[in-house]
């Protein structure tokens, strides 16, 4: 779905971005007006609870949050809630990894058979002698997802504390098919990433929650970002699960104080716990990540034709999604059972924007995430009016 703004809201958009530095008291104002969009839309729809946050150009914060943490306990939803933030989370992965391909590690074109092709398992994998490091970033592999083949499903709900390793995981796609010839389509799945991020653990002798610590949540001081390899976390919302999703799991996601199945197996596919604020904090600092050359940079940005919506493109983990005149975004969005997260950066703007629900009921919903992005920006461009 996507949502397009009028030109007179556009104009509004710029102007409002291109006068003098925010004032405090300005910022105030709009922390307000944002505060009546989130309620109205909250309870125009009746999701549970959802935080918001953006980064404006002079670099002031805004984070905001409405409706409900914890329908039993009647917790309110706090700025500062977390929630499983899903497929977000490959951007970590891709940005601490790229660090180590700049210093020689790998090369985007690099085939995967150099760093894993003595495995025993290597060619029972789909397009394995001929997929590269940059296919699997952006999706063009041909290997499917995993989450839904063979009995992984019910293992996950009979042993819901199960901690799973990356190739008991790519398990489910040995000897498949594959849906293409490796690097003419998209398809999008977290099958791609664990196998990145095994490769990369395997050639670097580091682990990948490491590596994410020092090149990206330290210097950046993400202090609500967390990697999601347990069941207990503080401040995490309680999240709804839909009925009928793929996953054995219905209803509130946290249960006697704990998740009730272990986020680990998601790991490089997303596997981080985040707030609303530090997801916006990153959308930016991802596009414009200094440990990173501008060449390199450019390559990350560099997208192909992806399914995920109307002229969608998809770099290495990064959504490229047209917003019309206020311009390209460059981000993320999330799912996780209970959870939907999204986070995008207008370059041309200089705007950062983050959201996420505590609900994967796209029903209650009634739009994307892009959609509620785009709404709540499209509110701080009438403060000009």
């Amino acid at each position: 779905m996507k949502r397009l703004f009028t030109s007179t809201l556009l104009i509004l958009f710029f102007c409002y971005f291109r006068l003098a530095a925010q004032t405090p008291a300005q910022t105030v104002v709009l922390k307000k007006l944002l505060q009546t969009k989130l309620d109205s839309l909250q309870k125009a729809n009746g999701f549970p609870g959802a935080t918001f946050a953006a980064v404006l150009p002079n670099g002031e914060k805004i984070a905001i949050a409405t409706g409900i943490a914890d329908s039993l306990e009647h917790t309110p939803m706090d700025p500062n809630s977390r929630m499983l933030s899903g497929s977000n989370g490959k951007t970590l992965f891709a940005a601490s990894a790229m660090v180590l391909s700049e210093q020689g590690l790998f090369g985007l074109d690099d085939k995967i058979e150099k760093f894993i092709g003595h495995e025993t398992w290597f060619d029972r994998l789909p397009n394995a002698r001929n997929i590269t490091m940059r296919m699997l970033l952006n999706h063009t592999s041909g290997i499917e997802e995993y989450l839904e083949q063979g009995d992984f499903m019910q293992r996950l709900k009979s042993n819901p504390s199960h901690r799973w390793e990356p190739v008991e995981l790519l398990a489910y796609v040995f000897d498949r098919e594959p849906l293409f010839e490796a690097g003419t389509k998209f398809n999008y799945a977290d099958a791609n990433y664990i196998l990145f991020g095994y490769i990369v653990e395997k050639i670097s002798g580091d682990k990948m929650y490491d590596l994410i610590a020092t090149h990206v949540i330290a210097p950046y001081a993400l202090s609500a970002t967390e990697p999601s390899e347990k069941r207990k976390y503080n401040n995490l919302a309680v999240g709804y699960v839909r009925s009928g999703g793929p996953f054995p799991v219905e209803g509130a996601m946290v249960r006697n104080g704990e998740l009730i199945l272990n986020p680990q197996f998601e790991w490089a596919g997303g596997g981080f716990i985040s707030s609303a604020s530090d997801l916006a904090l990153w959308a930016k600092a991802y596009y414009e990540f200094k440990a990173l050359s501008p060449d390199t940079r450019e390559q990350m940005r560099k997208g192909v034709t992806a399914n995920t919506g109307k002229n969608h493109q998809y770099g290495l983990a990064m959504q490229i999604r047209p917003g019309g005149e206020a311009g390209v975004s460059y981000g993320h969005s999330g799912w996780f059972p209970g959870y939907v997260t999204d986070a995008a950066y207008f370059p041309d703007l200089d705007l950062a924007v983050a959201i996420q629900f505590n609900t994967d009921n796209f029903h209650l919903l009634k739009r994307s995430t892009e959609a509620y992005l785009l709404d709540m920006a499209k509110t701080v461009a009438t403060m000009r009016k």
